[in-house]
């Protein structure tokens, strides 16, 4: 199954804002096939046409005078639209990314996406660790992606989010949300059970006994300590029913 994960940076929090609306700047997506990152992305920075706070820039690092150098998201839309394609769409916390992207859509003339195409890790990863942080940092630490080669002490600087980054991060959360490496790799496994179920069964040939028995190894020792042990059990002894 084709998925497409995805996660932008803004301006702020508002893109609906009636006198200033704020704008997205960064988008990154990664392709999924059954749950397996495939090599395939795409990442983009916006003009927003606007100024971008300083507080926010702590967080992604992007200021005006470097988004303006680029193409506007009308300019880029296309290149979005035939990435993304019909797959769903999973992001963290997606209303979010989900309402930027359609209201920058709505700017560029295009229809909004359907909601029933947005998949929320938020909600999958809130039901699953109840009561504990669920942001996607909180959870890259949880699942140790550091092992991985993500580096997440870095996410805690000044400019240390960006969408594409965050973006690898969410696939590798998304997959050990939904079950981590260990189902996927039970399942390849009943695959290659069910696929041989139809062969010629395995044929057993009786090997026939030894001529003479092999010599025992036991001590004269060890061979007066095991018959000891037996003389402690009792005649309704299980060794010596069986004559062993």
């Amino acid at each position: 199954m084709r998925e497409i994960i995805f996660d932008t940076e803004t301006t702020g929090l508002d893109p609906l804002h009636p006198e200033r609306p704020d704008r997205l700047v960064e988008a990154g997506f990664v392709e999924l096939m059954g749950l397996e990152r495939t090599g395939r992305e795409l990442h983009l920075y916006f003009n927003p046409e606007r100024d971008v706070p300083e507080e926010v820039v702590r967080v992604h690092g992007l200021r005006r005078e470097f988004l303006e150098k680029h193409p506007r998201f009308a300019e880029q839309v296309e290149q979005i639209l035939d990435f993304i394609g019909d797959a769903p769409l999973v992001a963290h916390n997606a209303a979010f990314d989900q309402g930027f992207v359609n209201a920058e859509l709505a700017r560029a003339g295009r229809p909004a996406l359907a909601g029933a195409r947005f998949v929320d890790t938020l909600p999958i990863a809130r039901k699953r660790f109840p009561g504990a942080s669920c942001s996607l940092d909180a959870l890259a630490k949880r699942f140790q992606l550091d092992r991985y080669g993500f580096d997440l002490a870095s996410r805690k600087g000044p400019g240390g989010h960006g969408a594409l980054v965050d973006s690898r991060i969410l696939a590798e959360v998304y997959l050990q949300l939904r079950g981590g490496r260990e189902q996927r790799l039970s399942f390849e496994a009943v695959v290659e059970t069910v696929s041989t179920a139809t062969e010629a069964p395995v044929q057993f040939t009786p090997r026939p006994p030894r001529p003479v028995a092999l010599p025992a190894r036991l001590t004269p020792e060890e061979a007066a300590a095991h018959e000891a042990f037996i003389a402690k059990l009792g005649d309704g002894a299980l060794w010596k029913k069986t004559g062993s």
